[in-house]
């Protein structure tokens, strides 16, 4: 348990009957008549939706214990993604629905955060950009420029993004994990 005055950013509460709400914004208001209160934004940790909520200051919330681990990416069994702790080096079977589109990024040996609570992982949270080679795009064309279109793009890992025309097979390249978005060249 905790009070709204020690709430902040990233702290996981316990709201409406069990589900975990993670602290995005928070500010404390005390208005010049009436009790100061709490005026936060929640996310859900389970569907990602967000909400406004707003709490008279001082009262009790229920904080959950979510364990943030550091963990690698082992490989692919059946539909499961298994994850290996890099400290204990135990295995954990994560579903695809928690994985979510992390899948579209993931290698053997990738890096990631996994936020457990009560044994259950929550959400997979890959670092901001991934560095992943191009697996097949068509040939660009004479007079390709590096301003203009973009073309689509084929990724090691199957999933596919829009590339600038000038992006050939086999280089390698840097992509946004939020968003798909290419970022740029790898040099290697």
């Amino acid at each position: 348990m905790a009070t709204t005055n020690d709430l902040k950013n990233g702290l996981v509460l316990k709201l409406d009957g069990g589900q975990l709400w993670s602290v995005v914004e928070f500010q404390h208001v005390k208005p010049g008549k009436g009790p100061a209160f709490v005026r936060t934004k929640l996310k859900n940790v389970l569907s990602g939706k967000i909400v406004d909520k707003t709490f008279n200051a001082g009262i009790k919330v229920e904080t959950a214990n979510v364990d943030r681990r550091g963990m690698q990416f082992s490989y692919k069994d059946g539909s499961d993604f298994v994850f290996m702790d890099t400290e204990t080096f135990d295995q954990l079977p994560v579903t695809p629905e928690v994985v979510g589109d992390a899948a579209n990024y993931l290698l053997e040996g990738f890096e990631a955060t996994v936020a457990m609570y009560e044994g259950a992982a929550l959400y997979v949270e890959l670092p901001a950009s991934v560095e992943l080679v191009i697996e097949y795009t068509e040939p660009g064309v004479q007079g390709d420029r590096s301003t203009g279109g973009t073309k689509p793009a084929k990724l090691e890992t199957g999933y596919e993004i829009a590339v600038p025309l000038f992006i050939t097979t086999g280089e390698k390249v840097k992509v946004d994990t939020r968003s798909g978005d290419y970022l740029g060249r790898v040099n290697n």
